[in-house]
């Protein structure tokens, strides 16, 4: 599967972490930044990181900051893209198979490594359940064109 990842400035050691944990398992990754611990803005990295997944070039997206709030909030703008916060296994697993998430955010200052390589594990094995759950999606998905 690829992955699409990205952080700003204060999700870097966690991303990379994510990153090194995905490639060995034989994930192939595209990193959308930033590469620096300087200070930069989380838009400009999870907008291209979401375009990625929304438009297929990435089958999920993995996106990191210091809470996990901005990048969420960021790549939820992003049509297609259905990101949700985590920060517990029971979160990782239901939005995927309740809301059909192609996106994660975590917070790099809230969960520790370990887990947020369950977390991203979780994410990634989990499949959607469809059925009830598919027509609340595609409701949410019609919300997008509302305005």
């Amino acid at each position: 599967m690829k992955i699409a990842l990205a952080c700003d400035h204060g999700g870097l050691a966690l991303k990379l972490a994510v990153q090194k944990h995905l490639t060995a398992l034989g994930h192939e990754t595209q990193d959308f930044g930033t590469n620096t611990a300087e200070s930069c803005d989380y838009p400009d990295f999870a907008a291209p990181a979401a375009r990625a997944v929304a438009s297929g070039e990435c089958q999920r997206g993995v996106l990191i900051c210091t809470t996990g709030v901005g990048m969420s909030i960021a790549a939820n703008k992003i049509h297609g893209v259905r990101c949700a916060l985590v920060s517990d296994l029971m979160t990782a697993r239901l939005t995927r198979q309740h809301n059909d998430a192609n996106v994660i955010a975590l917070g790099a200052g809230v969960v520790a490594e370990k887990l947020a390589l369950e977390l991203v594990d979780v994410f990634l094995a989990t499949e959607f359940a469809g059925g009830r759950h598919g027509r609340r999606v595609n409701k949410l998905m019609a919300l997008e064109t509302e305005g």
